[in-house]
């Protein structure tokens, strides 16, 4: 006799039902271990209409920005006498920037040509780790000039030896070191939430707040601690950069001559520019508004410190810097001959 037909109806029906319940189960766990593998990035707009002139403006971008960049690099490199503390710290800053805009623009690009923008889970979280990072190092090494600014004006005569090539290589490490740990910290909150519904990002890259909204887990960590990176990093970055500056701003008072004036300003007018829409452009992307334009007013202004600021710096730190143009004559010349 089978072992079924040796155990009576009652035990019977109990053992079917408690299989059913088993199986019943295992599917609801499968359903909820069940995981986002890959994302669709909407991108800038849906207007069709918009996608091609776009793409050809942010096409633009990115050529102007890498050769604009690239060829700052150059000239630090190439000419001897750009060889000091505030062009090391352009040349990092020219380095982040066409790092930066080569993690966002080329998925940027692909919104605009393409019907479904996919990009995978660990492309995502690579795309957003290296995003967190450069923004965080760029906010360091900003906050670096304007001490380099305020030890060049406030204390000239010491500028040589405590802007020292040592000294100058420990911040911008220092710089490095806090982008990493800051973009490790978010992409570690980011990869262990559970995306297990909408795979569909309101964004043109992966960026913190549009994956928060697309996980099905609890999200209130993350957002703590997302919070409280950003907001330790800007607040010391800002107050040493308002420090220095009401020190400079202080010290630029009391001199007599209009030379002066003029050379105090020429020296901190281009750091000021840039740290403005660097930090203002951060500061409306992070502003939460009304829900229905929040995600819109996000992307417009995001936009901003992914594309537009890192093509907008060399030409900040060139246009009207007499150093930099002598060091393209002579390279020009070098090149010609």
């Amino acid at each position: 006799m089978s072992k079924i037909e040796s155990l009576p109806s009652g035990s019977v029906r109990s053992k079917c039902n408690e299989d059913t319940q088993i199986a019943a189960l295992q599917i609801v766990t499968m359903e909820n271990d069940s995981s986002v593998m890959e994302f669709i990035l909407v991108g800038l707009t849906d207007q069709s209409q918009l996608q091609l002139p776009l793409f050809f403006l942010f096409l633009l971008n990115c050529v102007v920005t890498v050769v604009g960049n690239l060829s700052l690099i150059n000239l630090i490199c190439l000419n001897s006498h750009l060889h000091t503390p505030m062009y090391f710290f352009i040349f990092n800053l020219s380095f982040i920037d066409l790092c930066h805009s080569l993690v966002i623009t080329p998925k940027m690009l692909m919104n605009f040509v393409s019907e479904k923008n996919i990009i995978s889970f660990t492309e995502c979280m690579t795309q957003l780790f290296f995003f967190c990072f450069f923004v965080h190092s760029e906010s360091y090494v900003l906050t670096a000039m304007a001490y380099d600014r305020y030890v060049a004006i406030c204390k000239p005569l010491l500028y040589t030896v405590t802007m020292s090539p040592q000294f100058c290589s420990l911040l911008m490490s220092g710089s490095y070191v806090m982008g990493f740990a800051g973009a490790m910290v978010h992409t570690g909150d980011m990869v262990r939430l559970s995306f297990c519904d909408s795979n569909i990002i309101s964004h043109y890259m992966c960026d913190i707040f549009p994956l928060l909204q697309l996980s099905c887990s609890s999200t209130y960590a993350s957002e703590l601690v997302t919070s409280v990176i950003v907001g330790t990093v800007v607040i010391v970055s800002s107050l040493i950069i308002c420090i220095s500056y009401a020190l400079i701003l202080s010290s630029v008072l009391h001199i007599s001559s209009a030379q002066g004036w003029s050379k105090a300003f020429s020296t901190c007018g281009s750091h000021i520019v840039t740290v403005g829409l660097f930090y203002g452009s951060g500061l409306f992307t992070h502003l939460k508004t009304s829900p229905a334009g929040s995600m819109g007013q996000r992307k417009f202004f995001s936009v901003f410190y992914t594309n537009v600021v890192p093509m907008l710096n060399p030409l900040i730190y060139s246009l009207r810097n007499k150093d930099v143009k002598c060091a393209l004559e002579k390279t020009l010349k070098r090149i010609a001959h």
